[in-house]
């Protein structure tokens, strides 16, 4: 009898699989995960996101074996593993679901295509997100996203096993694979049950911290929903989160108009998340060059290598902007406000081009998602031509949302004694102070290493001069015509979702996704 290959990806689960439930529906099914040694080097994954998909491999194995099948680990890069496979035993279809990457994975798929249609194997993708594949139009969108999280979630199909007809391999170490070494000592723990965890206690407990509470570094680690690395990884579906978030808002009575109104939030910031994943899907390029060709130029010939390791060494003297590089160094996590400042710190002030940045700051992430990273890292830098221009003020953002200093003074415990008064500006801080301060003689204050006021000023002055540009203004609707969003529908009698391009929205969508 001829079987069917389930090709698990970012998709580690067996509810609402659609791969998984077109497979059984035909008759024996062999699960397979795939290590791809290629696509591990690459330059914006880390071992903290090989781990974190180990553990997430643990679980889903183990829930398998549970419904009496298993999952067939090989490690190779896909055609040669689907080779193996169909030598040993050939198989009549191989079925995953689509998926929005890097470069990598974009390429790597489309050679798994080449492949099926070489050896006569029914190549069959799957969608799992709001996000449209070959998408003509972004018109209707959203009335799209809404059909798709409204219908029901597929049950666990009931599974008829498929030996394997070659050995599984055991995972590798992340050393010998040579993934970029960075694995967070906070950060959290991959797999579903951990996943369903994280959701209930959201749903039950914390999201009555969601509205108000996100933007502050102090507050966000609680309030946030924390689902983003089991969204990207696919140990929970979207339309999971959408229908159990939904349920939540029914059951809350009256009395909970504010609760409610966070959760109709997260929802929206949901929809937002799969609306920047489109922009990836639709121009995979976006990932290293710039969405709007007139900005070419604008940074790329300025790159300063030491500004770049200032930042990523947490040694920018600006103390909320290091506060939060620890905080990330320690547990692979910010929240979208601290994220937003990094980036609006490194391509104004710093002056430094979005590819650099964002490579760094995806092997950081665990919550990497390609598709909203790379529409987010040129938004903020303000090389999309659509978006206004946002610059958050380091300084600025330290009084409003950690304004007694807790968050630096955790984060920077060298910090811990200057005074309030010169904590966010701590270059200004007299020497008679600083001694005060306990500061060690032989370990010098960080100093920024530009005029915060001045570089900012300047940085937007160079923007806003390019963005006058006669051909740079005449790109612009090209790009808002195939990137742009638009006004929407009011799903099931809420608000609409409104088309306003603003980054506390936008790196909002990464927090519902990304918090």
């Amino acid at each position: 009898m001829t079987y069917r290959v389930v090709w698990f990806k970012r998709d580690l689960r067996l509810h609402d699989h659609a791969a998984l439930t077109a497979a059984a529906l035909h008759g024996p099914a062999l699960c397979l995960y795939v290590i791809e040694p290629q696509l591990w080097r690459q330059p914006d994954m880390s071992s903290q996101h090989y781990r974190f998909v180990l553990e997430c491999l643990e679980d889903l194995r183990h829930s398998l074996r549970r419904r009496g099948s298993d999952l067939l680990i090989r490690v190779g890069e896909v055609c040669e593993v689907l080779g193996q496979l169909h030598a040993a035993a050939p198989f009549a279809a191989l079925h995953a679901h689509e998926e929005t990457g890097n470069a990598f994975t974009y390429a790597r798929d489309l050679a798994v295509a080449r492949w099926c249609a070489a050896h006569g194997v029914d190549w069959q993708e799957h969608r799992q997100t709001g996000v449209v594949r070959r998408l003509r139009s972004r018109d209707g969108w959203a009335a799209q996203w809404e059909r798709f999280v409204g219908q029901p979630c597929l049950p666990v199909p009931a599974l008829r096993a498929q030996p394997a007809p070659i050995p599984p391999h055991d995972p590798p170490a992340p050393e010998s694979l040579g993934v970029y070494t960075f694995d967070p000592p906070q950060r959290q723990q991959g797999g579903r049950r951990h996943a369903i965890a994280v959701l209930e206690d959201f749903l039950s407990r914390r999201s009555a911290q969601y509205r108000g509470g996100i933007s502050s570094p102090l507050s966000a680690p609680t309030a946030c929903s924390r689902l983003s690395p089991y969204l990207s990884y696919g140990c929970l579906s979207l339309r999971e989160i959408v229908h159990a978030t939904r349920r939540q808002i029914a059951r809350l009575p009256p009395s909970e108009a504010s609760h409610r109104k966070g959760l109709l939030s997260f929802v929206s910031r949901l929809h937002w998340h799969c609306h920047f994943m489109q922009k990836l899907e639709s121009e995979p390029q976006i990932e290293w060059r710039n969405m709007h060709r007139g900005y070419d130029g604008l940074r790329e010939d300025e790159f300063d290598a030491q500004r770049l390791a200032a930042l990523t060494s947490g040694q920018t003297g600006w103390p909320l902007v290091d506060a939060c590089v620890a905080m990330l160094d320690a547990t692979g996590w910010l929240n979208f406000r601290m994220r937003a400042m990094i980036v609006s710190v490194a391509a104004y002030p710093l002056w430094l081009h979005w590819r650099q940045v964002g490579l760094w700051l995806a092997r950081c992430f665990l919550d990497y998602e390609p598709g909203i990273h790379w529409p987010q890292l040129q938004m903020q830098s303000g090389t999309t031509g659509i978006n206004t221009t946002r610059v958050y003020n380091p300084v600025k953002q330290a009084r409003d949302h950690d304004p007694q200093g807790h968050f630096v003074r955790h984060w920077l415990p060298g910090m811990r004694r200057v005074p309030d008064s010169w904590l966010f500006e701590p270059w200004h801080m007299p020497e008679s102070v600083r001694a005060g301060a306990g500061l060690d003689p032989a370990h010098p204050l960080v100093l920024p290493q530009v005029d915060l006021n001045a570089a900012t000023r300047l940085a937007k002055q160079r923007l806003h001069a390019w963005r006058k540009d006669p051909q740079v203004r005449q790109g612009k609707q090209a790009v808002l015509d195939k990137h742009g969003s638009r006004k929407t529908l009011r799903p099931q009698g809420r608000r609409p979702l409104r088309d306003a391009p603003q980054l506390s929205l936008a790196l909002d969508a990464q927090d519902a996704a990304q918090d």
